[in-house]
């Protein structure tokens, strides 16, 4: 069974971007926060209508003080460059302004690996989102070469470590793509949840079908809650179209209890799709009765 992907894009769920028509500069702007006990919301400001937020560990920044109404300058030293911030916090909100110091190393290091076109904006987001040679070559060695700058961005945003391809890799997923790796992080597409699955009876599954598993809440609380169901054997296509139609477990224990205790999966689908809940089938059978007399 092939399930059809949708597009996502590239700063989905993480990222707020938006540029202006022309090329913005970021290495001056203005900078708003929010202190977490071990992460630092953070939201830039350059140009007009060019704007990104992001969440950093706090261990990642130099000298940051986010104690009440104190002045505050510090750092985020990345292999692309460095941030300066300076401003003030309060309430655990700061605000303030930056300037970025791209690093000429960083472009020289970067150009010998092949990538000899990077902007200064791609620098400044790489700075943001540590994305380095030591990344670069990591990933060569597993075998992804020759990655876009789009591709090397969202290696950075959603965490495709070395460490999570090696272990999908141990999952029996050696040959996936960088994009579908990408896929996996976004959707929650993980080690443990492929194990998860295989204990309910749902093994060797394609990738398609284990993100179509997260996409449409396919949790093995789930799936348990189904095959308790007596719908008989149930596929992860049926599984699918349980939750795509919205037959959830209650929906079938009230259409049963409503006079119907031998309905089909197909039947209660068909159901859904016409908008016959319990009430309406009790109606039924409330005016049949009536008719009757």
């Amino acid at each position: 069974m092939r399930i059809p992907r949708n597009p996502f894009p590239l700063f989905a769920a993480v990222l707020l971007w938006t540029l202006s028509a022309l090329a913005a500069s970021p290495n001056t702007g203005t900078w708003t926060a929010t202190a977490r006990e071990d992460t630092l919301n953070l939201s830039f400001r350059f140009e007009e209508r060019s704007q990104m937020g992001i969440t950093v560990p706090r261990s990642a920044f130099q000298g940051l003080n986010t104690a009440d109404g104190a002045n505050t300058k510090f750092q985020l030293v990345r292999e692309a460059g460095t941030l300066n911030f300076e401003g003030r916090f309060s309430g655990g909100e700061g605000a303030g302004h930056y300037q970025f110091a791209p690093s000429a190393t960083y472009l020289q290091e970067m150009a010998k690996l092949g990538y000899t076109e990077i902007s200064l904006l791609e620098q400044f987001q790489f700075a943001i989102f540590d994305v380095g040679p030591a990344r670069v070559k990591a990933l060569a060695e597993l075998g992804y070469t020759k990655l876009s700058d789009d591709q090397l961005l969202q290696v950075a945003i959603f965490q495709v470590t070395p460490e999570h391809i090696r272990a999908m890799r141990a999952a029996g997923y050696d040959k996936l793509t960088m994009d579908e790796l990408v896929a996996s992080r976004i959707h929650g597409v993980t080690p443990e949840h492929i194990r998860e699955l295989a204990g309910l009876g749902y093994r060797k599954l394609s990738f398609d079908e284990l993100l179509s598993t997260r996409i449409h809440r396919i949790t093995p609380q789930f799936i348990s809650e189904a095959k308790g169901l007596g719908l008989g054997e149930l596929s992860l296509e049926d599984l699918m179209t349980m939750r795509i139609h919205r037959v959830t477990p209650e929906y079938v224990r009230e259409i049963r209890e409503a006079g119907y205790p031998d309905v089909t999966l197909k039947q209660l689908v068909e159901m859904r799709i016409h908008a016959i809940d319990a009430d309406y089938v009790r109606s039924l059978s409330r005016n049949k009765n009536t008719r009757g007399k």
